[in-house]
């Protein structure tokens, strides 16, 4: 089993046509986000431009939760509104444009992938994933089996259990969680 803190402020930006994202982890390693040859990407984006068009990623499917505000969106031409922490799923080959500024949490996952969910939490788990994402929403401590790992909001955890042993997880906090399975 292998056990990543990512923390936010390690995150590196770059710049897309509506602000700025910050990417925490591409999946496998190897994998290039210009190439799109990833399994999954894990990103928080800043959305300073309104309205914005959301970049499309043929083959994936995504997650999208606003972190600090409520999300105005179009999507397909059809208008939605979301609240803050409420998950969006998606195709990201949707045609997308967001009328809201605000920071948000990205999961896009290969559309390849059939087994993949994500939720919010703050409930104990007990899970045997292969790949489990943990997002903090807030200063948060996460038990995993009897290790303890401090998370500050924003900072990303991810488990990578290809044995698919059982984990038992403990959250004093709410956070967003996510499994996905090959």
């Amino acid at each position: 089993m292998n056990i990543q803190l990512l923390p936010k402020k390690s995150s590196k930006a770059s710049i897309w046509s509506g602000g700025l994202t910050y990417e925490y982890m591409i999946y496998p390693k190897t994998a290039n986000y210009t190439d799109r040859d990833f399994v999954f990407r894990i990103s928080s984006a800043a959305i300073e431009k309104v309205p914005s068009e959301f970049t499309k990623f043929k083959g994936y499917y995504r997650y999208l939760v606003m972190l600090d505000n409520c999300l105005d969106i179009e999507v397909n031409k059809e208008r939605k509104i979301y609240e803050k922490y409420v998950i969006m799923e998606f195709n990201s080959d949707d045609k997308v444009t967001s009328y809201t500024n605000g920071m948000d949490f990205n999961w896009m996952v290969s559309e390849k992938i059939s087994h993949h969910k994500l939720e919010i939490t703050n409930s104990n788990q007990n899970c045997n994933a292969q790949i489990i994402i943990l997002f903090s929403l807030h200063t948060t401590i996460i038990k995993i089996n009897e290790k303890t790992y401090d998370l500050e909001p924003y900072d990303l955890l991810v488990i990578e259990n290809q044995k698919k042993e059982n984990i038992m997880l403990h959250f004093s906090n709410e956070c967003l969680f996510g499994l996905l399975d090959f």
